[in-house]
This record gives C-alpha cells, sequence and structure tokens, in this order.
C-alpha cells in the first residue's frame, strides 16, 4: 500500500515530523508493508456477471493489526466516570480518579464506567484503521481521539483509511477519505480539538 493523500489537523502531520518522527517512520512502514493483492480472498460477482475476485477488508485490517503489533503498538484501553447529571463531573474536573469517584459519590449520583478503545497507540500518538464499517469513522474522528487527547494520553491521532480507488475494489461497504475529509472541514479550523492526521491510502 501507499499513501495517496493526507491531511494535517491542527498541525497534526507537523507534529509528527518535529516530536514523533520515529512513529512516524513506523506508520509508513506499516502501510507500505500490506500488499492489497494478498487481500483478494473472496469472489464476487459484478452485474454483468464476470466473476471479480474482490480485496477484504478483514484481511487488510489483519494485515495491519499484526504490522503494527510488530512494531510495539499496543491497543490501549482508558475507562472513565459518568452520570446522568453533568453537573457532578463538572465539579471535579481536576481531581484523581480515586478522589473524583468519591466525590460524585457524595451527590447521590449513581455513577457507571465506559471506556474508549484506542486502535493503536505508542508513545503520544494514536492510530485508528477504518477498512469495516462507515459509521464508526465520525466516532473516532470527533470523539475517540478527543477523548484520548483530552485525558492527556495522546498528543496525536491518525486515521487510516482507503481512498475510493482502494474502496471500489473491496468486497463490502467501507469508510472513504475522499468522503470522511470534507466532515473535517465542515466543522471549523478548532473542531475537533486534538491534532490529527488523515492518511488515504490505496495500493
Amino acid at each position: 500500500m501507499q499513501i495517496k493523500s493526507s491531511h494535517s489537523h491542527l498541525n497534526g502531520e507537523e507534529c509528527m515530523l518535529v516530536h514523533y518522527q520515529d512513529l512516524w517512520t513506523d506508520i509508513r512502514a506499516v502501510i507500505a508493508s500490506v500488499d492489497a493483492e494478498a487481500c483478494r480472498v473472496g469472489d464476487f460477482i459484478e452485474k454483468d456477471g464476470q466473476g471479480k475476485r474482490m480485496i477484504s477488508p478483514e484481511e487488510i485490517n489483519r494485515r495491519f493489526i499484526d504490522g503494527f503489533k510488530s512494531r510495539g503498538w499496543r491497543q490501549q484501553r482508558a475507562a472513565f466516570r459518568v452520570t446522568r447529571s453533568e453537573n457532578p463531573p463538572r465539579g471535579v474536573n481536576g481531581a484523581f480518579e480515586n478522589e473524583r469517584n468519591h466525590e460524585i459519590e457524595k451527590t447521590g449520583h449513581e455513577t457507571i464506567r465506559p471506556y474508549n478503545r484506542t486502535g493503536f497507540v505508542k508513545g503520544r500518538v494514536a492510530v485508528e484503521l477504518q477498512f469495516d464499517d462507515c459509521a464508526f469513522t465520525p466516532r473516532e474522528l470527533f470523539a475517540g481521539h478527543l477523548g484520548s487527547y483530552v485525558s492527556d494520553m495522546i498528543d496525536v491521532g491518525v486515521e487510516i483509511l482507503p481512498v475510493k480507488e482502494l474502496g471500489r475494489e473491496m468486497s463490502s461497504g467501507v469508510p472513504c477519505y475522499e468522503r470522511d475529509l470534507p466532515d473535517v472541514f465542515r466543522q471549523g479550523r478548532g473542531v475537533p480539538a486534538v491534532p490529527l492526521v488523515l492518511i488515504g491510502i490505496a495500493p
């Protein structure tokens, strides 16, 4: 695979090049290591009746996962406390977790403990792979990376997506770099409030 297009939001790419050049090299090496042709594992019959072997999103995903794991990238899970009311969390945002939980419980509000799971993290950089359900991409762009950023777990988030050229060759509906990039533009310069790099790839 190769990078066909990229977009730097809030100087995400510049931050990678200055502060995390080794991790940027890692990401580019993993992308280059994935052979799209080797991911053609299923048959798909087109409308004209001609059979065509398509690229499997699951197989691409598996190869990326293997590539990142082999270079020391790991999944990260961050738990936090929420309640039905906005007031207790607002009042204790600066507290440490045990202190924060105690303060929330003193208000009488029931707390639950959801979590954010990040695709891969190494150092202060998070990478998300978007090769399956397009419904998840906006969540990662506007909530997932932001949650890790405001929790002081990362400095930059990276989204790897197929460009349309690759999407046409894949066996199921997938996200698309060209479709998701305008979502970032439409929100304005400061949203999401986290440095990001969007990467569009194809063979």
